[in-house]
């Protein structure tokens, strides 16, 4: 093995170029091809989280799109279509506040959808094209600070604004609903405490549960997905870890096993070896040094 790799090798370290495929290669074209492959490697591996990145914001992108558009259509109707009881003296507040969570509403998922219309057919012309090469052509990593903003405008402002918007809704349907009394002359309202109001009451009974369920499961989702992502990392510095020891441990051995030879020994080999030629010996070592 020592003769194949010009090396003197001692026995106790590993063969480290025991494979198929590395006879007749020395230790330096050993180290070039290693670094070569490293190289390569981490070249793919960079255009493939590029490439994954491009597929992650291009679905965020469509999500957005898809959910904003649906949402705010549903805002729109739910304000259009909303018969108000003209005999029925709402509370001010009431219907500020429903108009307010309307507009806002509509305002978020319009401005997601714009944010989506404009970022996604270029996204989608890149990741259509099957060349590795073509993902700096693709504004994703230039554009991604707007398009995480139109993926929380969509799935969590707007689903919040949502469900404030069912609220009012049901209290502006339901709170007239046996409250007035119709006689001949006049009309009187009947205190708190009727149907209509016990069913606003009921709904937003019901939906203030579904929105902390909603937030706690969007903190937790984003809590996983970080940890996720942590520990993929971690297992990857921790593989890159061990490359750099074993890379250092072979060094070493390859050092090991090829000591210096220090020109005191050599001295005195001479020396055992002729005694009177002792001057000549250290004339030579002199000049060799």
């Amino acid at each position: 093995m020592s003769s194949e790799l010009n090396v003197p090798v001692d026995p106790s370290t590993p063969a480290c170029c025991s494979e198929p495929g590395t006879k007749g290669m020395d230790y330096r074209d050993w180290v070039r091809r290693s670094y070569l492959e490293l190289v390569t490697s981490n070249h793919h591996s960079v255009q493939a989280l590029s490439w994954r990145k491009l597929y992650l914001s291009r679905a965020k992108l469509k999500a957005s799109s898809r959910t904003s558009a649906l949402l705010s259509g549903f805002a729109m109707v739910a304000m259009v279509e909303v018969q108000l009881e003209v005999q029925y003296k709402y509370p001010q507040m009431l219907l500020i506040a429903f108009s307010a969570c309307t507009t806002v509403l509509v305002a978020v998922h319009l401005f997601a959808l714009l944010i989506s219309t404009c970022i996604l057919p270029n996204v989608e012309a890149v990741s259509n094209i099957h060349n590795l090469n073509s993902i700096s052509e693709s504004p994703h990593e230039r554009m991604h600070p707007y398009i995480e903003l139109a993926w929380g405008f969509s799935t969590v402002l707007g689903i919040l604004l949502f469900l404030a918007e069912v609220v009012l809704l049901c209290w502006i349907k339901f709170l007239p609903v046996g409250s007035i009394l119709k006689n001949e002359t006049t009309n009187v309202e009947k205190p708190s405490g009727h149907a209509g109001w016990q069913s606003a009451l009921v709904s937003t009974i019901i939906m203030v549960p579904v929105g902390l369920i909603f937030v706690v499961f969007t903190i937790h989702f984003y809590r996983s997905l970080v940890r996720h992502k942590t520990e993929r990392h971690n297992r990857e510095i921790e593989e890159l870890h061990k490359l750099k020891v074993q890379l250092d441990g072979h060094d070493r051995g390859m050092q090991v096993a090829t000591p210096l030879v220090e020109p005191g020994a050599v001295l005195a080999s001479l020396t055992e070896l002729d005694p009177a030629g002792e001057l000549c010996a250290i004339k030579e070592l002199s000049c060799f040094i």
